[in-house]
C-alpha cells in the first residue's frame, strides 16, 4: 500500500514498518495494522484519535521500536483502514479486540496507549476478553469518557447551551477541510494545540487531520457527541496513567481529573502546562517515556512469541 501524504522527512515522518497486516473485525471492517521493532520484544499497542492515523504516533514509534514491538493501527475509516458504515463505541472495541487477537500470542502482555478517541476505544473495550487477557497497563492521553461537547472550550464563550450548540455545529461540520493552508494551520493550532506549538508541529498535525475524509470525520463526531463511557472507565482494572495538556480545548483537564478519580488503579496524572490536545506530538519525549516506563514496570519477562496465531492477512496480499 502507498504511504499517505504526510510529512516526508524529519521526526514526524511516519517510520516504515517491519510489516503490515490487514485485520478483519467482527463486522467485516478491514483494519490496517503496522508492526515495528524486534519480533520478540515487549509489546506496545498504539490507538490514535479522531481524524488521525498511525502517522500521529511517528515520534513514539521511532523511539520505542528500538527495543519494543510496536503495534499501531488505523481506526476504521482513518488512514489506510477503509470507511465502514458502522459508527459507535462497540465497533471501536471490536477493532481493538481484533488487532490484539491478530498480533499478540495467547497470554502475551502489552501496554496499550490511547490518544483521544483511542483512549475512548480502550474504555469501550475494557470488558472484552482480549483486553483483559493482554493489557497489563495503559496510558490515556488527552481523552475523556462523557460530556465532551458541553465541556469543550473550542468556542470562547461561557459554558452553557449556546456554547454547546456552537461547538456541536463546528465539530460536527460536514464541510471538507481542504488543503493545508496557513489559515488552516492557524485554525487547527487554536483548536487542538498549545499556543507555544512550533510551525513544524502544527504542520505535521494539520497534514494528518486534513487527510481524514469529511464523511468519516462527521460520522465519528456524532459518536463523540453522544459518548458515555463512564462505566468503561470503572472496568479498566489494569494500572493506568493519565496525561493531559492544561490548554486542551477538546478534552480539558476536567476529564483527566475525572478519569484519575474513577479508575480502579490510576498510577499517575500528569498535567502539562500550556500544551493542547495533541500531547503525543506536542510532548513526544514525555509521552514516549511514560509508555516505556509502563512497559518496563508491568510487562513480565516471560514471553510466548512462538504462539502467535495467523489471524491477519499481509497487507500486500489483501490490496
Amino acid at each position: 500500500m502507498s504511504r499517505l501524504p504526510h510529512v516526508a522527512d524529519g521526526p514526524y515522518a511516519p517510520p516504515v514498518p517491519a510489516h503490515e497486516l490487514t485485520v478483519t473485525a467482527a463486522d467485516g471492517a478491514r483494519i490496517h495494522v503496522e508492526v515495528h521493532g524486534p519480533e520478540n520484544a515487549p509489546a506496545v499497542v498504539l490507538a490514535h484519535g479522531w481524524c488521525c492515523s498511525t502517522a500521529f504516533w511517528a515520534a513514539q514509534i521511532r523511539d520505542l521500536a528500538a527495543d519494543h514491538r510496536v503495534i499501531a493501527y488505523d481506526q476504521r475509516g482513518h488512514g489506510r483502514s477503509p470507511a465502514n458504515p458502522a459508527y459507535g463505541t462497540e465497533p471501536l472495541a471490536d477493532d481493538l479486540e481484533a488487532v490484539l487477537e491478530a498480533t499478540l500470542a495467547p497470554g502475551e502482555p502489552a501496554v496499550i496507549a490511547g490518544h483521544s478517541m483511542g483512549g475512548m476505544t480502550l474504555m469501550a473495550a475494557a470488558t472484552r476478553p482480549a483486553v483483559r487477557e493482554h493489557a497489563v497497563a495503559a496510558l490515556l492521553c488527552s481523552t475523556g469518557s462523557a460530556r465532551l461537547v458541553a465541556s469543550a472550550t473550542v468556542v470562547p464563550m461561557r459554558a452553557g447551551r449556546a456554547r454547546t450548540w456552537l461547538t456541536r455545529r463546528i465539530l460536527g461540520s460536514r464541510a471538507p477541510l481542504g488543503p493545508v493552508t496557513p489559515l488552516a494551520r492557524r485554525i487547527l493550532k487554536y483548536g487542538t494545540m498549545g499556543p507555544g506549538s512550533g510551525p513544524h508541529l502544527v504542520d505535521a498535525c494539520a497534514r494528518i487531520v486534513h487527510a481524514c475524509p469529511s464523511r468519516v470525520r462527521y460520522g465519528w463526531s456524532q459518536v463523540l457527541d453522544l459518548l458515555d463511557l463512564d462505566h468503561g472507565v470503572r472496568e479498566l482494572r489494569m494500572p493506568v496513567e493519565v496525561v493531559v495538556g492544561t490548554a486542551d480545548r477538546l478534552t480539558p483537564p476536567v476529564h483527566a481529573r475525572a478519569l484519575a478519580a474513577a479508575l480502579p488503579d490510576c498510577v499517575g496524572l500528569t498535567e502539562l502546562p500550556g500544551l493542547g490536545h495533541m500531547t503525543p506530538v506536542e510532548a513526544p519525549d514525555l509521552v514516549t517515556g511514560k509508555i516505556r516506563a509502563l512497559a518496563a514496570t508491568y510487562i513480565s519477562s516471560a514471553r510466548i512469541p512462538s504462539a502467535r496465531g495467523e489471524r491477519a492477512v499481509p497487507a500486500e496480499e489483501s490490496a
